[in-house]
């Protein structure tokens, strides 16, 4: 339960890296200001959208990084009960004394069973005496 919800969070916080990383402006950016377009940047003022997307960065990089250390963490530390039907089917006949060793399948043993003794073998001659 706990490995899933820190799962979920990395993988928002990956998300979050990369819509960040792509809306920031790269350092050429600037350059066209020269060029004509006066209005570049002005939204958030003219240092502000480089200073909140770049701390806000900075904030989620460090969290991916805290979520990854947590994962691995969790990843190479086993719980000691098990998790599925499975494992735990495996622990209880582990735990269960065998009883007795199957029987040794030999060459001279049949796979077959024995016709049963009150009936007379198929092949075999009757010898009962008629009845009088």
């Amino acid at each position: 339960m706990l490995r899933g919800v820190i799962l979920g969070v990395h993988v928002l916080l990956a998300l979050m890296i990369i819509a960040l990383v792509l809306l920031q402006r790269g350092k050429g950016a600037e350059a066209g200001a020269g060029f004509g377009s006066g209005a570049s940047g002005t939204v958030f003022g003219a240092r502000g959208t480089s200073t909140l997307f770049s701390k806000l960065t900075a904030v989620f990089a460090g969290l991916f990084f805290v979520t990854s250390l947590t994962l691995a963490y969790l990843g190479t530390h086993s719980t000691v009960e098990p998790t599925s039907v499975l494992e735990r089917a495996a622990q209880a006949a582990a735990a269960a004394p065998s009883k007795a060793p199957p029987p040794a399948i030999t060459p001279s043993t049949t796979l077959t069973s024995p016709p049963p003794a009150s009936a007379p073998a198929p092949d075999a001659p009757n010898t009962t005496p008629p009845p009088k």
